[in-house]
């Protein structure tokens, strides 16, 4: 029955994934080098990301919002008043002496004093500065510094702006402890599902890696402009908004450890059953592949519709996420993570005794037995010394 049912499930695999999973299982190393060229040149592209807002030239190229950007421009207002800077002067500061400090500088278009008493309240008011370009942006020049530079003691400077700049910086503070934390619970949780040291930490990498490339593909696009005004009609941000890199790592790394853990359960299932390497990627390529391809297809088309959208962080996200599901699709579950499976053999699954009980892991006779024949190959292989009579 056993053997009636192994020959069904071969039989069930889909012809095309069982055949290129046999192709990577022939030339593992040709297949992880392609794939980590990809994935190691788009990840540092990536490292030069620039967390800024999109400028208000960034919107579409038609509709009411252009419109008044043009009529505005055309009538000689600059695009930084689209970012005022509200500053509030508290009690017993002159905010028309402020204000007068601010107007002759080159960076700051205006600025506007309350001549209204709601603008005041409690002897403290709220005083308005317009700079020349735009605050968050990556064109930005020195006005926002320039402000707190003449702000009086006690003023607080705010604005929508002002706070996107903030949570830029927190972002970039912060992010790296987000990325430590979400990785060594990864980590954990998949070293106990799949009783392996190693497959978690790939999957890890891999996920990272992925990610990385995503903002790649980001950069390349919205913040050098490759391909964003011929499909688009969008030009050069020259940044990329601050939630985007965030959210774009939750989606993406959940999405591709999904895919990750679907892969590789089946590959261990094969190799519980086989006992073979290769035989375990090919049937857990051949098994998976058109349900992973298919699955991440209909994000990519799902998610480029919604790149159609007017706002130029719903394009960077949608743009971002695509790339990410299509890389991860095309270049990591199908090279990568079966070439790596390949190269390594039985140390994909193995697990040490102390890890198992660091892992509150019962260990069983399959984990015994590739323990054995791990230091077996690694006696085989050692280096021969030849003894002194």
């Amino acid at each position: 029955m056993r053997l009636r049912r192994r020959r069904i499930e071969t039989e069930d695999a889909p012809k095309f994934w069982t055949k290129a999973a046999r192709r990577i299982v022939r030339r593992p190393r040709i297949a992880a080098a392609l794939g980590a060229a990809i994935l190691t040149a788009l990840s540092v592209i990536g490292l030069g990301i620039n967390i800024n807002s999109a400028p208000a030239g960034n919107l579409a190229n038609s509709g009411p919002a252009h419109d008044g950007l043009l009529a505005m421009q055309h009538d000689g207002f600059p695009t930084g008043v689209l970012t005022p800077v509200p500053v509030l002067v508290p009690h017993g500061q002159d905010p028309a002496s402020f204000a007068a400090s601010l107007r002759g500088l080159p960076d700051i278009h205006g600025v506007l004093t309350p001549a209204d008493p709601a603008w005041a309240h409690g002897g403290s008011s709220v005083v308005t500065v317009l700079p020349n370009t735009e605050i968050g942006t990556s064109s930005a020049g020195p006005s926002l510094a320039e402000v707190h530079a003449h702000a009086p003691a006690g003023a607080l400077v705010g604005g929508s702006q002002v706070q996107a700049a903030d949570v830029a910086h927190q972002i970039g503070q912060y992010f790296p402890i987000l990325l430590g934390v979400v990785a060594l619970i990864t980590f954990v949780l998949l070293a106990r599902g799949m009783r392996s040291l190693l497959l978690p930490a790939k999957a890890v990498l891999l996920n990272v890696l992925s990610v990385g490339a995503a903002y790649g593909v980001l950069v390349l696009i919205w913040q050098h402009g490759i391909g964003s005004q011929s499909i688009w009609g969008v030009p050069a941000t020259g940044s990329i908004s601050a939630y985007v890199p965030m959210l774009l790592f939750g989606f993406l790394f959940g999405v591709s450890m999904d895919y990750e853990v679907f892969i590789l359960a089946r590959m261990r299932e094969a190799y519980d059953r086989e006992g073979d390497t290769k035989k375990a990627v090919i049937e857990g390529i051949g098994r998976t592949g058109r349900l992973v391809t298919s699955a991440a297809l209909i994000l990519v088309l799902a998610l480029t519709s919604l790149s159609m959208a007017p706002d130029p962080t719903v394009k960077m996200m949608a743009t971002g996420m695509a790339a990410g599901v299509l890389i991860d699709a095309l270049v990591v579950r199908t090279l990568l993570t079966p070439a790596l499976v390949v190269l390594f053999g039985r140390a994909n699954w193995y697990l040490p005794r102390w890890a198992a009980k660091a892992l509150f892991i019962k260990p069983d006779a399959r984990d015994s037995h590739d323990e054995h024949e791990s230091a077996s190959d690694a006696l085989e292989t050692a280096p021969q010394v030849a003894r002194v009579p």
